[in-house]
């Protein structure tokens, strides 16, 4: 695994093995019908909700569900709502969010260093956009009191404080859940993509 040699957690692989769909002759192992055909059964914190692909320029919704712009912002046009939750979601809604990378490229809290793994719980602040680790935001904002940005120092209210990735409840990353994909809105074209990719990786 990735983190240079530092141990890895048992719990690291276990989350791996519920978590990934393993690839078997092109398709999906794991799961009866549409949801075997799904790439993971919880999105990863990089991912668009939309594509479940990794995204190049994230934005949030309220609720802290991630697209990619280039994705939610033509679908909000056309829907009004969010894809994942049905909810209705305007243009002015979405919040860009400014995640961090370290020098090996891995995403990470700009303020504790911590590189994101699927069990770091994730906040962002929605006044501005910066992407933190919630140990950061809690230590340094809520238990002094001091609600200003960690990078910019920007004030903020407890409510700009809005998880993007809580290891104690993946409710809101559980893939089958979305709307998109229970409706099957999305769904051909998603597998269609999973299949292509799993191809490759199969050649």
């Amino acid at each position: 695994g990735r983190g240079g040699g530092k141990k890895q957690h048992s719990k690291d692989k276990m989350y791996i093995l519920q978590s990934e769909w393993q690839y078997e002759g092109g398709g999906f192992r794991g799961g009866k019908g549409a949801a075997a055909k799904l790439p993971f059964r919880r999105l990863p914190f990089n991912c668009c909700a939309l594509t479940l692909a990794p995204f190049q320029d994230p934005m949030m919704t309220p609720a802290g569900v991630v697209y990619d712009m280039l994705n939610i912002i033509p679908y909000v046009n056309k829907n009004k709502r969010c894809p994942v939750t049905g909810s209705p979601l305007a243009l002015k809604d979405l919040v860009k969010l400014n995640f961090y990378k370290n020098e090996k490229e891995e995403y990470h809290c700009p303020v504790m260093f911590k590189e994101f793994t699927p069990h770091t719980h994730i906040v962002a602040i929605k006044s501005s956009g910066n992407v933190y680790c919630y140990e950061a935001v809690e230590t340094l904002n809520l238990k002094t009191k001091s609600l200003r940005d960690l990078l910019t120092d920007q004030p903020f209210v407890k409510s700009d404080i809005i998880t993007l990735q809580d290891p104690q409840n993946f409710d809101n990353r559980e893939i089958e859940k979305f709307e998109h994909i229970r409706t099957g809105e999305t769904h051909g074209a998603l597998i269609k993509d999973a299949e292509i990719n799993a191809n490759e990786e199969t050649r």
